[in-house]
């Protein structure tokens, strides 16, 4: 009973995905909620702040366990490293005045197994619900689950969708559908103010304040409590007014799309105007007319039209979407369409531009999600509740806290001690105990480690980069790995034109150059360039794709939006028409309408088209696409010998090429287009020949990644290009050095047949020849034994295709090749996030720049995605630049290397503040005396406060360093600081202490007397200082104090110089002028207040006059202290040289996997594998991991290589 009372009681919510949870059922008791009310009153709320703060504890103490479908309660559980709890009420939706028990399956019509027909309770017509950030989840009666609701199931096939939706929803339906999905609105409600001060009071870092400054204001300390209340509350104020202008932005943001008229198509009744926020998953819409904002994610079930999707992608370049097809395929819809089922769905929040009408009007979407669920709901929903880090710095602050705390606890029993062996009344000694237990954790430690992120992020937006997850500009600081992509964003968007290189009749002709001027011969590679594109006219522009704008202006075509008489297929679409323009060679084609398109995909890495010649009745198909993936769809007697070579002779330069593709497609008197699939028109076509384009580098490519390499970031390509031209990117670029030309190709192929999954090594070496010049393969085998000398780099280069082999069959390879992986080409979008993950796997800090449109998944994998785009946020990465090239990743990486010192360095001070201060306070405990009132209000606020603020304004230095600042707080480095500089102090204050008793002008003063001469004995009854043993004992005036207070507080002026360096990380010190300038003022205060002899002084301040000389003994005591602190940080603790040797010295380790990994391939002298070809052996469990080498590969292979490794097992290969 317990076992399934276990099993029922936990279930998993979106298992798999990126957001899975935990769920568990619990009730309300009433005995234990009784019970909790009276703790709530006899600890005066402080049980209910508890149970505020830990949500978990709330529930165990309210609810008892129980199977998921009786609880009232759920907890959930984060399934991530941080594992946070989440307390959530069940709800219920009353139906029964909706519906009737009989009418309930009439109501589903043709979807009586969705999730909401699931959902509904028999007899009782009731639906139970969660709501976990912004998203419902609906109990589902058969499975025992709660599901996500608010979309169409991913479950329909392309069928089904037309079939249950085409005709759209019945009103009852809608309302139906309504009530449990909520409405379709992304609502961000302005925050009350009133709930903000309520939340911001209740955060731990106040609760504690609150409580210091109770004490405070016990003990007498009126003033010094009034100035720390003020500042908080302007810290509160300034906090409060941040959230709620944030709250306000992204409200105005989302707001105006949650209230659009829209066209629905009402099942029996027709069309109806209708408000946005009323639609539903299963609804039709029309989309009628331009500049249209979609509310909402859609499928295209008819016609197509062309979308700006710069808010997802931030790539403005118009989109052209098609029908979903009308398939009988049984495979789920999303499946069918492989990755590129994002070509039939309109996204919420991006804009129709235009929409081309079918013979039945205006083209037709079914609605496939609402509200939070579309697209720009998550990425709304992605600022709201921004992903946890698991940054180590964050995790070391808690452990140091907890060091804190328990010092804290040490300080107080050493008060309760003291004050106990001098018989103190119990209540005194309680608040002296709790006072010395506030001192060493500063409060303000978690408020001053976002000072760093706040003013770097104000420096990234001046830069014009925007960052919606501030947190991870830390982590900016520990990056040594980038991910490029290569077009847009190493190369220039646009392409220039090189030249046509014709085929015919199976042989490559003369090339034709653009750039002498001669318009194009006409003929049918003349038409695939001018009408195998995704252009379009708007507003009188020819829009569209850079690279198909580039093709067809160098026909010389011009275009236009045909009318339905253009073409003979009597339907009333809208086409698109082309015409030979002035400058085009003349030739026998009037124009060509463009029928009907199959769009370009990155994961088909083609497009088609099916045209038609005006005046005439035929039709032909146009392709153009990758010329090895055009090459594969033609016949093989059209497709030259010399096709690779060819190929492989512009590549190998760097030149982009695309290669295009017709055939005459016969087609019957009454068979239509849009029911046709490309697989049935796709095959047998003619070779026409190569489009050469020049892919030119951006100015600011190769600085950029010269600048990083000298600071030792390794940068990696990943582009869905071709692998050649990727290469000679990547030699052009600087990425793989002139001086280490050696890359080695790594093709890998799937099993056929008999035999398994198979790996080749082959090393390219560098054969630059003229385009066209070459008629050989620029690959010939190297020498591995120049390769494999100590020093010698190599690079290793594949594809898509040979990535996705490894990782299934040579899966103990990928952190091998990844370790000297270079150059990626023909990645698909799942492939560029799975490449990104394998690089986190190996300890690498991983950064990530691309354009935003196919590198999604990358962008928001790595630890820092940077998508060049123009929109200020878009749901493709956390950092945005609105600079169109690579100079982002540096200033990124300077402004992340800026905040982490600055980050560490104010955590130190902090730290150092308090020790500094617990220190003096437990000396003066010994004799039951404290700092006074306005002592402590310089500490901690004319100074501390000031310093934390202005510590971190200093810039980050323009010249990256060679290596990276520490990223841990529990380094010894860091720990030595602390501890060496608390010893410091220790040292002074304690000298003090003990020699100012040893003075021969020493009394014990219970009030304000004159200033002793230096060899003056204190005789009583001398002065109005008189010990006299009627005067009640003062606990703040005496030498001691005095003493101790000058040396506590220069030592704050001292620690906070002192770590405040710049260099190599950040500007000199002297270029953060409000710093130097506050710690100027502090100082000059300082020395006024201990040098100046003025009785208001010594009255306010509560201090005693001293001889001249004694504070001279102190200021000399506070520059040697400032002189050993300085060096013992600079010259040692910051010396890099000298913590090198020390870990040469013991043989300390990086335990990174990469550094373990290149230690151990360094002794491996079959690493890397050349000129060989590895199989996949299958191993005992049925899967395949394990290689063996080719022995014909192993022959041609020098004696003295093979007689290293034992025949036919490879050490190179495990």
């Amino acid at each position: 009973m317990d076992e399934k009372l276990h099993a029922n009681h936990h279930a998993l919510l979106n298992e798999g995905k990126e957001d899975e949870t935990e769920i568990f059922g619990y009730q309300t008791h009433g005995f234990r909620r009784a019970l909790c009310i009276v703790g709530y009153l006899l600890s005066c709320g402080a049980l209910l702040l508890v149970f505020y703060w830990k949500p978990a504890w709330d529930v165990w103490a309210n609810c008892m366990p129980c199977d998921l479908q009786e609880a009232d309660v759920v907890l959930l559980r984060a399934t991530d490293e941080f594992q946070r709890y989440t307390r959530k009420k069940v709800i219920w939706i009353d139906l029964s005045k909706l519906l009737e028990k009989d009418k309930l399956s009439h109501i589903f019509g043709a979807d009586k197994d969705c999730v909401i027909s699931k959902a509904v309770m028999k007899p009782h017509l009731k639906v139970r619900y969660i709501r976990v950030q912004k998203i419902r989840y609906v109990w589902d009666v058969s499975a025992k689950q709660f599901h996500r609701i608010g979309s169409l199931e991913d479950s329909n096939t392309c069928y089904e969708i037309h079939h249950k939706f085409a005709e759209g929803l019945t009103m009852q339906e809608q309302d139906f559908r309504k009530l449990v999905c909520g409405p379709n609105a992304i609502e961000v409600e302005i925050c009350p103010i009133w709930k903000l001060l309520f939340k911001e009071v209740l955060n731990p870092f106040y609760v504690f304040q609150a409580f210091t400054l109770t004490l405070w204001i016990s003990q007498g300390y009126i003033e010094y409590s009034i100035a720390i209340i003020v500042l908080s509350v302007i810290s509160i104020a300034l906090t409060i007014y941040d959230l709620r202008q944030q709250s306000i932005k992204l409200h105005n943001l989302v707001e105006e799309h949650n209230n659009v008229r829209v066209t629905a198509w009402i099942k029996h009744e027709g069309r109806r105007q209708m408000e946005s926020s009323s639609l539903v998953p299963g609804d039709i819409i029309l989309l009628e007319g331009q500049k249209l904002s979609l509310p909402c994610d859609a499928i295209l079930l008819e016609g197509s039209c062309v979308i700006n999707e710069g808010m997802l992608t931030g790539e403005s370049v118009p989109v052209t979407k098609t029908a979903l097809p009308h398939t009988e395929d049984t495979l789920p819809w999303k499946t069918h369409s492989v990755e590129d089922y994002r070509r039939h769905v309109l996204f919420c929040g991006t804009e129709v531009i235009q929409a081309k009408q079918t013979s039945r009007g205006p083209p037709r979407a079914v609605v496939l999600q609402t509200g939070f669920n579309t697209a720009k709901g998550d990425l709304v929903r992605s600022i709201l509740y921004p992903k946890p880090l698991n940054f180590k710095i964050y995790r070391d602050a808690f452990k140091f806290i907890l060091g804190l705390a328990v010092i804290a606890i040490l300080g107080m029993l050493y008060a309760i001690y003291v004050y106990t062996s001098h018989k103190q009344p119990a209540h005194v000694t309680l608040a002296m105990a709790l006072l010395l237990l506030t001192i060493p954790v500063p409060p303000a430690l978690p408020a001053a480690l976002t000072t760093g992120i706040v003013y770097a992020q104000r420096r990234l937006k001046k830069k014009r980069i925007f960052c919606i997850s501030p947190q991870r500009i830390n982590i900016c600081g520990q990056i040594n790995l980038v991910c490029f992509d290569k077009t847009g964003t190493l190369t220039e968007d646009g392409l220039d034109l090189w030249g046509a290189i014709p085929c015919q009749e199976g042989s490559f002709r003369k090339a034709h150059r653009f750039a002498s001027g001669l318009p194009l011969p006409g003929g049918p590679l003349c038409c695939a360039m001018a009408s195998c594109h995704s252009l379009l006219v708007l507003e009188g522009m020819v829009q569209g794709d850079p690279l198909d704008l580039k093709m067809f202006e160098g026909t010389g075509w011009e275009m236009e939006e045909a009318s339905p008489e253009h073409s003979k297929t009597n339907t009333a679409d809208e086409h698109t028409i082309v015409k030979p323009g002035r400058d085009a060679s003349q030739g026998p084609v009037e124009g060509i309408v463009v029928l009907h398109q199959f769009p370009f995909s990155s994961s088909l890495q083609r497009m088609s088209v099916i045209v038609q010649e005006l005046g005439k009745n035929s039709h032909d198909v146009y392709m153009k696409g990758a010329p090895e993936m055009v090459a594969s769809f033609c016949t093989a007697e059209t497709v030259p010998r010399a096709f690779l070579q060819e190929l492989q002779g512009y590549t190998s330069q760097g030149f982009r090429v695309i290669a295009l593709a017709h055939k005459a497609l016969p087609l019957g008197a009454d068979r239509g287009l849009d029911g046709l699939e490309r697989e049935e028109v796709e095959f047998g076509l003619t070779f026409l020949g190569l489009l050469v384009m020049e892919n030119r580098l951006k100015n600011e490519t190769r600085p950029v990644l010269e600048e990083l390499m000298a600071a030792r970031i390794r940068t990696v390509m990943v582009t869905g290009d071709n692998l050649q031209t990727a290469i000679t990117v990547a030699k052009n670029s600087g990425m793989i050095s002139s001086s280490s030309n050696k890359v080695i190709l790594v093709e890998a192929s799937e099993p056929e047949g008999s035999t398994p999954a198979s790996i080749t090594w082959q090393l390219t070496e560098d054969q630059r020849q003229g385009p066209g010049e070459g008629k050989d393969l620029c690959i010939t085998i190297g020498d591995k034994a120049e390769l494999g000398r100590p020093g010698n780099e190599f690079h290793f280069a594949m594809n898509g295709k040979s990535y996705q082999v490894l990782t299934k069959y040579f899966s103990s390879l990928i952190p091998k090749v990844l370790l000297n992986g270079t150059v990626f080409a023909r990645m698909s979008p799942n492939q560029k996030s799975s490449l990104v993950e394998e690089f986190q796997k190996l300890n690498y800090y991983v950064g990530m720049c691309g354009d935003g449109a196919n590198d999604c998944g990358a962008l928001k994998m790595a630890h820092a995605g940077i998508s060049l785009s123009e929109q200020e946020a878009s749901v493709a990465s956390p950092f945005t630049s609105q600079t169109p090239n690579i100079q982002c990743v540096p200033e990124m990486i300077r402004e992340g290397r800026a905040s982490l010192v600055s980050t560490f360095a104010v955590f130190k001070y902090l730290t150092l503040y308090c020790l500094i201060q617990f220190v003096g306070t437990s000396l003066l405990y010994w004799q039951l005396q404290v700092l006074g009132n306005y002592q402590y209000l310089v500490q901690d606020v004319g100074i501390t406060i000031v310093v934390c603020l202005t510590m971190s304004l200093t810039h980050a230095h323009p010249k990256l360093a060679p290596y990276r600042p520490p990223g841990q707080l529990l380094s010894p480095p860091l720990l030595l600081s602390v501890v060496l500089n608390v010893g410091f102090s220790l040292v002074v204050q304690v000298c003090g202490f003990l020699l100012v008793k040893q003075q021969p002008w020493y009394a014990v003063i219970r009030s304000h007397r004159g200033c002793p001469l230096a060899n003056q004995s204190w005789t009583p009854g001398l002065g109005n200082g008189m010990a006299n043993s009627t005067e009640p004992h003062n606990r703040v005036l005496s030498y001691e104090d005095t003493t101790i207070w000058p040396l506590a507080t220069f030592n704050c002026l001292i620690v906070a110089f002192v770590f405040s360096k710049g260099k190599p990380f950040r500007k000199p010190i002297y270029t953060n002028y409000a710093f130097c300038i506050a710690l100027c003022l502090q100082l000059g205060v300082c020395l006024f207040l201990f040098f100046a002899d003025f009785e208001r002084i010594y009255t306010g301040m509560e201090l005693l006059c001293t001889p001249m000389i004694w504070r001279v003994y102190i200021l000399i005591a506070l520059l040697v202290l400032f002189s050993v602190s300085f060096f013992i940080e600079d010259a040692v603790l910051q010396n890099r040289r000298l913590w090198l040797w020390i870990k040469a010295l013991f043989r300390f380790r990086s335990s990174s996997q990469y550094r373990v990994l290149q230690r151990k391939l360094a002794l491996d002298p079959a690493w890397p594998p050349l000129n060989r070809r590895d199989f996949a052996e299958p191993s005992k469990d049925g899967g395949e991991e394990e290689t063996y080498v080719n022995p014909t590969y192993e022959e041609e292979e020098s004696e003295e290589s093979r007689g290293k490794q034992p025949a036919g097992r490879q050490g190179g290969t495990r």
